[in-house]
């Protein structure tokens, strides 16, 4: 019996454990405590009401107490709302301390709106605080004279916090600084004024207002290094010539080809009218032949035309022979 009644005080020491720790859970006394004596008035029922909203209490209450501690006036219901949208109430209570301190205009409603839209508020009122230095990667750029100049610079930004919502990011700063900065070589006249003034391509990118619509604000753009590259004139003119030089290759070409076209339809019309010689010669013998019988031509007629085609072909030979002795 007595072991029987040890084992049931045991179990009971062990279920009212239990209970305890379920009731602490449900109901932080511990973190109810730590608000009140941080001047943060909250209740134990609202903290256990908390754990069913699946909101964490420790969550809120610390950020309550840091909040109070900084002098910040911050609302219980607002954090709440804020963390189950998603947000992070921690670096939003960091980002209006650390923007109290600074001295920088920043609300809550601004803080959260900022988080949401997936940005980090603490790190963008840091920035605000030690403005960031972006190096832009290589930017090539030709001079009026054909040279190409290599530039990189520095850009020395601070977080817009008016425009952090909806402002355009790092990309589109640097896209635009360097679209800058090939204008302005550009339209530099020699490559050796923007080698001896490089500070008037940060005059012209300033000028151009290219923070406009973003989430920063352009302090500084300095040069940092620029480095000659090709000669883009030069090799630009020698593709011109080689270009012109094959154009007038092909109209030669062209030119060629209907020479030699001209000259086999000459031949064809030679041969063509060689061709009508023969048969005309041919003709004639059957022409005399014709005449003899129709008593149109007689012996002395038929006698006077071979001597003269005798006379004929050797006026011939004799010129021959004579043009044969010239080549010689």
């Amino acid at each position: 019996m007595e072991q029987i009644a040890g084992l049931g005080i045991f179990g009971l020491i062990v279920g009212i454990f239990i209970l305890l720790i379920i009731i602490l859970y449900y109901i932080p006394v511990g973190l109810w405590f730590s608000a009140l004596v941080s001047d943060v008035r909250i209740s134990l029922l609202q903290l256990f009401l908390m754990r069913f909203r699946k909101v964490p209490p420790s969550v809120i209450v610390r950020a309550m107490i840091e909040g109070t501690k900084a002098g910040l006036v911050l609302n219980r219901d607002e954090l709440e709302a804020h963390f189950l949208a998603g947000g992070h109430v921690e670096k939003v209570v960091h980002a209006l301390v650390s923007a109290q301190k600074a001295n920088i205009e920043l609300s809550f409603k601004m803080a959260t709106a900022i988080d949401l839209a997936g940005r980090d508020v603490f790190q963008a009122v840091q920035m605000s605080v030690n403005p960031k230095v972006i190096d832009t990667p290589p930017v090539a750029a030709v001079a009026k004279d054909g040279i190409q100049l290599i530039c990189k610079a520095r850009v020395t930004v601070r977080a817009n916090i008016k425009q952090l919502v909806g402002g355009a990011g790092e990309e589109t700063v640097l896209a635009r600084v360097g679209e800058g900065i090939v204008s302005s070589i550009g339209s530099s006249h020699t490559h050796k004024a923007v080698l001896e003034n490089p500070d008037s391509i940060s005059k012209v990118v300033l000028g151009k207002g290219l923070d406009a619509g973003t989430a920063f604000e352009i302090l500084s753009i300095d040069i940092a290094d620029i480095d000659i590259g090709k000669n883009i004139g030069a090799g630009l003119q020698m593709d011109q010539a080689e270009a012109d030089k094959n154009i007038a290759q092909a109209k030669a070409e062209e030119r060629r080809a209907m020479a030699v076209a001209l000259e086999q339809e000459m031949k064809a019309k030679a041969q063509e009218a060689r061709a009508k010689v023969i048969d005309a010669e041919a003709q004639i013998p059957m022409a005399i032949a014709e005449a003899f019988r129709n008593g149109n031509l007689g012996i002395m007629d038929y006698m006077k035309y071979k001597n003269i085609m005798a006379d004929t072909s050797m006026r011939e030979s004799i010129s021959n022979e004579e043009q044969n002795k010239k080549k010689k």
